[in-house]
């Protein structure tokens, strides 16, 4: 586990093969869970649990004793990595520094669902396995919600979100390697009101402050998985959508 400082009212603490950084309203919960079975265990055997898709499934399910659901996920490398390791990382692995980005990105200003705890497990010594737990949203990600084929005034004000998620990214100089449909996240914040999110933000890499390439990376990137969604079921932003989130991202905040 990394020893760079952790976020306030958070602790850091070990339960047999597992080191943890968890929030005080979670350090109960994991270490009751992680003597028999790792978080992401727990999270896919529990009654009322929600399997949220993907390559390598994410759970939502409600924490014991209180009212809120969190998104248990386990890491897992990509591409040919992910057949060669599967899911062994060498320490610390990526789950420390999503947990520091999350709290990172909030306080600068831009939209991420919190990291609430992290479990790196210890493996043969020298490898590790992880899990993160971050606090889950009432939305859902751009690609589903534009196969909907919602009308245009709800797209529009999804291209205003989005391309308010993509200036506060631009401000602090955040290149998204992978920014496509499926980790931008819509939450719905009053009649035709939205707020974009970004996920699967552990492969963030930073450059200087408002430098307008880091933008265009962005838009380029997202535009690429916009088309592969049109190309393949027929829905997404048009041509001319695209052309007006790339004038509103490239205007004065």
């Amino acid at each position: 586990m990394s020893t760079t400082t952790i976020p306030k009212d958070y602790s850091r603490f070990r339960v047999d093969h597992a080191h943890v950084v968890a929030h005080e309203s979670c350090v109960e919960w994991a270490k009751g869970v992680l003597p028999s079975q790792s978080l992401y265990q727990w999270a896919a055997t529990q009654p009322g649990s929600r399997d949220l898709g993907g390559r390598i499934p994410a759970y939502s399910v409600l924490l014991p004793g209180q009212e809120r659901r969190v998104v248990v996920r386990h890491s897992h490398h990509g591409g040919l990595l992910g057949r060669l390791q599967g899911d062994l990382f060498l320490p610390p692995t990526r789950a420390p520094y999503e947990l520091l980005i999350s709290h990172l990105l909030a306080g600068l200003g831009v939209r991420t669902p919190l990291v609430v705890a992290i479990a790196v497990y210890t493996v043969r010594r020298i490898l590790r396995r992880s899990d993160i737990v971050s606090l889950e949203l009432p939305g859902r990600d751009l690609g589903k919600a534009l196969r909907d084929q919602p009308d245009a005034d709800v797209r529009r004000s999804w291209l205003d979100s989005i391309a308010a998620l993509v200036r506060s990214l631009t401000t602090i100089g955040a290149w998204h390697p992978d920014l496509n449909v499926g980790n931008v996240l819509l939450v719905q914040n009053g009649p035709r009101e939205w707020d974009a999110y970004v996920l699967d933000i552990d492969r963030l890499q930073f450059a200087p402050p408002s430098d307008p390439t880091v933008r265009d990376a962005n838009l380029d990137r997202l535009e690429r998985s916009v088309k592969k969604l049109r190309a393949r079921f027929g829905a997404g932003f048009d041509d001319a959508e695209m052309k007006t989130l790339r004038e509103l991202a490239s205007a004065p905040a």
